[in-house]
C-alpha cells in the first residue's frame, strides 16, 4: 500500500512538473478572433456547424501532440528544425508568412480587449495602451515559470463560456444530434459555409500554436522521459478548449440564431445580444471571458511569433533570458505589441474584417506548416523511436488534404 502511494505521488508530481505548455497553448487558441468566429458560426448557422467540433478536436490533438513530441525528443523549436532540415531560404519565407498572419491575429486580440471593456463604458484609447504595457511588463520582467503560472490561471477562466452556454438554455437534443450528424450537401456548396468551416479550423488549429507549444516545451526542459505526462497535458488541453468552443457556438445558436439576430460584427456584439436573451449573468460572463481571452492571447501570440522568427534565424530567444541576452526576441515582441495596439487607435479601421480574415488565413496557411511537421516527425534519424504512428500520419495528412480542398472550394464558389 505504501509503495502504491509513493508511486501515485511520484506520477502526480511528474504530471504537475510537466503540465502547462499543452493546456496553455490549446486554451489561448480561444482568443478574441476565435470567440468571434465561434459566435458568428452559431449566430449565422445555428447548430449546423457543430459537426466540425469532433474532427477538429481529433486533428488538434494529433497536431499538438506532434509538436510537443518533437520538442521533447529533439530539444529544439519548430523553426529551428525547419531551418536545419530544409534550409534558411525556405525558413525565411515561412517566417514572413507567419509574421503577417500572426500580426492580424495580434490586432484581433487588442480589438477584443477594446470591445470587451467598451461594453462597460470604458474607452479603448485608455484601455488598449494600458493592456499593451501590462502584457509587455509581465513577459519582459517575468520568468518562464512565473509567466506560466499566470497563463494557467487565465486558462481556467474559460469556464465562463461553459456557464454562459448553460444559461442560454439551448435545445440539448438538437445540439447533440448536430454534433454527430454529417454536414448537408447544400451547406458544403455554399461559399459562406465553406468560409466559416475554414475559419473554424483555422481558429482552432492555428499555425502559431505549433511554434509556441514546441518552443515552450523546450524552454520548460521537458524531455522524452517525461513524454507520457506531457501527452496528457496536450490531450486534456485540446479537449477542454474545444468543449469551450462548443458551448460558445451553442450559446449563440440558442439565442441569436433562434431570434434571427445573426448580424453580429464582433464577439462584444454577441455578448451584448445575449443580454436580453440569456440574462445579465450570461452577458457578464461572456464579456469577462472575452477580456480575459483577449489579454491572454495578446501576451502569447507575440511570444510565439518572436520564438518562431528568432529560432528560424538562429538568434537567441527565451522568456528566461534577459533583454540584453536575447535583444532580437524582446525587440520583436515589443514591436508586435506596440503595432498591434497602435492599429486600434486608427479611426475607421476595419476590425471585423481583420478578425475573421485572420482566422481564415490561419486555415489557409496551416497545411504548409503541417507538411513541414509531418516530414520532421517521420524522420527516423531525427526522432528515433518516436516517429509518427500510422494512425497519426493518416489524421495529419487528411487534415492537410481537407484544408487544401476546402480552400480551393472556397475560391471556386466565390466566382
Amino acid at each position: 500500500m505504501r509503495l502504491f502511494r509513493r508511486g501515485w505521488r511520484a506520477r502526480l508530481m511528474l504530471a504537475l512538473a510537466v503540465v502547462g505548455p499543452g493546456f496553455i497553448t490549446a486554451n489561448v487558441d480561444n482568443d478574441a478572433g476565435g470567440i468571434f468566429t465561434y459566435s458568428l458560426a452559431g449566430a449565422e448557422y445555428g447548430y449546423s456547424l457543430l459537426w466540425t467540433m469532433i474532427p477538429i478536436t481529433i486533428a488538434l490533438i494529433v497536431v499538438q501532440e506532434m509538436a510537443a513530441r518533437m520538442g521533447a525528443v529533439t530539444g529544439k523549436g519548430l523553426s529551428d528544425l525547419i531551418r536545419e532540415e530544409f534550409g534558411f531560404r525556405l525558413t525565411f519565407f515561412l517566417m514572413i508568412a507567419l509574421v503577417i498572419t500572426n500580426f492580424g491575429n495580434i490586432v484581433a486580440e487588442f480589438a477584443g480587449v477594446a470591445s470587451s471593456v467598451e461594453l462597460f463604458g470604458i474607452p479603448r484609447h485608455v484601455v488598449v495602451p494600458a493592456a499593451a504595457v501590462l502584457v509587455w511588463v509581465i513577459v519582459v520582467r517575468g520568468t518562464y515559470a512565473g509567466i506560466e503560472k499566470i497563463f494557467l490561471l487565465a486558462s481556467g477562466f474559460y469556464v465562463c463560456y461553459i456557464v454562459a452556454g448553460l444559461l442560454a438554455h439551448p435545445d440539448w437534443r438538437a445540439a447533440a444530434l448536430a454534433t454527430v450528424s454529417r454536414p448537408s450537401g447544400a451547406g458544403i456548396r455554399s461559399y459562406g459555409y465553406l468560409f466559416m468551416v475554414i475559419g473554424l479550423v483555422g481558429t482552432t488549429i492555428a499555425p502559431w500554436m505549433q511554434f509556441y507549444l514546441q518552443a515552450s516545451v523546450v524552454e520548460k526542459g521537458v524531455t522524452a522521459r517525461q513524454y507520457r505526462a506531457l501527452r496528457w497535458d496536450v490531450v486534456l488541453g485540446c479537449i477542454f478548449t474545444d468543449v469551450v468552443a462548443w458551448f460558445i457556438i451553442v450559446a449563440c445558436a440558442a439565442t441569436l440564431y433562434a431570434t434571427g439576430r445573426g448580424d453580429i460584427t464582433s464577439a462584444a456584439d454577441a455578448a451584448q445580444a445575449l443580454r436580453p436573451l440569456a440574462g445579465e449573468y450570461a452577458y457578464l460572463l461572456f464579456a469577462a471571458g472575452l477580456f480575459n481571452a483577449s489579454l491572454f492571447a495578446a501576451s502569447i501570440l507575440p511570444i510565439s511569433t518572436s520564438y518562431a522568427v528568432c529560432e528560424g534565424l538562429g538568434l537567441e530567444s527565451g522568456l528566461d533570458k534577459k533583454f540584453h541576452q536575447a535583444p532580437a526576441f524582446y525587440w520583436l515582441y515589443t514591436l508586435l505589441i506596440a503595432a498591434g495596439a497602435g492599429v486600434l487607435l486608427i479611426p475607421n479601421f476595419p476590425l471585423v474584417h481583420v478578425m475573421v480574415l485572420s482566422q481564415v488565413v490561419n486555415g489557409v496557411v496551416l497545411p504548409f506548416v503541417l507538411i513541414f511537421m509531418l516530414l520532421l516527425t517521420n524522420d527516423r534519424e531525427l526522432m528515433g523511436a518516436h516517429v509518427n504512428s500510422r494512425n497519426f500520419n493518416v489524421v495529419a495528412w487528411a487534415t492537410v488534404v481537407v484544408m487544401i480542398v476546402l480552400s480551393a472550394a472556397m475560391l471556386l464558389t466565390q466566382r
